[in-house]
């Protein structure tokens, strides 16, 4: 018994997906536990990283929290000490705590236009408009309130399981995980730059033909509520853009991001001298055509399933207003080829 006890164990720490059938999962609500029998793989590891690796589920940070909290129990007995060092086959149990100086955002009842949801993942059309953090001055009527509102579990998740952002008024595809495996996962290849994320984006000017902005991006020296393109003190950003089709006075281009800076399109175009048209931040005032809002939308989402490994891809139609701003607009001069 105790040897199929233990190739039991040894498929639940070859697998982060085996690893959810252990007592409690990532869905686990705060006051609630995980319990485990630490397997002898463990003997002679850290507490802390014996934890990381039963319930890979969690990341290490939120579990050190809960170690340090008083939140994980070794053999019915409190254990503080993530150096402690195990011998195999001890009882351990985590009471799930909510972040650290967090309050969940209440759930509100905002319409989400869900394109794909599985039990891992939900891919979200995003409306102009609807911001997607709760922050300053937009403590309600969020993205993440509408996420906790349509399923509850989240709140326990970082960020109701958003893993990258658009701005406010800034419209379409989106993915939020639905679990902290996915959570990992997704903002795992989003850093490795596995996830495609493409926009359509309208300037001003003419441009006549594709290229990469290579350029860091940081805060504005004076300005702090704008970014800016930094020669020293940013982060890495690169943008590539094609022309779709260009009119008398703008272009319409695609945009694909290597990177996910905050206004990374909106400052890269702006640095290149094309603004995007609408743009109140970055963009030219009084200029023509006028727009209530920056014309961007992120118009096509490819990535890995987090869990299934499997290709994904998902496209969404442009929003009415720049659908019928594009409509309105001087005949083209000419067709650029995507």
């Amino acid at each position: 018994m105790q040897v199929c006890i233990m190739q039991i164990w040894k498929l639940l720490l070859a697998s982060a997906k085996d690893s959810m059938t252990i007592e409690g999962d990532a869905n686990t609500a705060a006051g609630q536990a995980l319990e485990a029998e630490l397997p002898l793989a463990c003997s002679g590891l850290r507490l802390d990283q014996a934890l990381a690796r039963v319930f890979p589920q969690y990341s290490r940070s939120r579990l050190l929290h809960w170690l340090r909290a008083g939140q994980v129990w070794l053999d019915e007995q409190p254990e503080l000490e993530p150096r402690r060092r195990i011998l195999g086959r001890e009882r351990v149990r985590v009471v799930v705590a909510a972040l650290p100086g967090a309050t969940a955002p209440a759930a509100e009842a905002i319409p989400l236009n869900i394109v794909f949801e599985d039990e891992h993942m939900i891919v979200l059309d995003k409306p102009a408009g609807l911001v997607v953090h709760p922050g300053s001055g937009n403590w309600t009527g969020t993205l993440v309130n509408a996420l906790i509102h349509h399923r509850p579990a989240s709140a326990s998740l970082p960020r109701a399981g958003i893993v990258h952002r658009l701005d406010k008024d800034t419209t379409g595809l989106m993915v939020v995980a639905k679990s902290e495996v996915a959570h990992l996962e997704l903002v795992r290849r989003l850093a490795a730059r596995e996830v495609v994320r493409e926009y359509l984006a309208l300037v001003h000017g003419h441009v006549d033909s594709g290229g990469v902005v290579d350029a860091a991006i940081g805060r504005h020296p004076s300005q702090r509520t704008r970014m800016a393109v930094r020669l020293h003190g940013g982060k890495p950003a690169v943008t590539h853009y094609t022309p779709i089709q260009a009119y008398a006075a703008c272009s319409l281009l695609r945009c694909k991001l290597d990177t996910g800076r905050t206004h990374q399109i909106r400052v890269h175009m702006a640095a290149t001298g094309h603004p995007l048209v609408g743009d109140q931040t970055y963009g030219r005032r009084g200029a023509e055509p006028a727009f209530h809002r920056q014309a961007l939308h992120a118009v096509r989402l490819g990535l890995t399933h987090p869990v299934e490994d499997r290709e994904m891809c998902w496209e969404c139609p442009l929003p009415n207003d720049i659908a019928e701003l594009l409509a309105g607009l001087s005949k083209p001069t000419r067709m650029v080829k995507s």
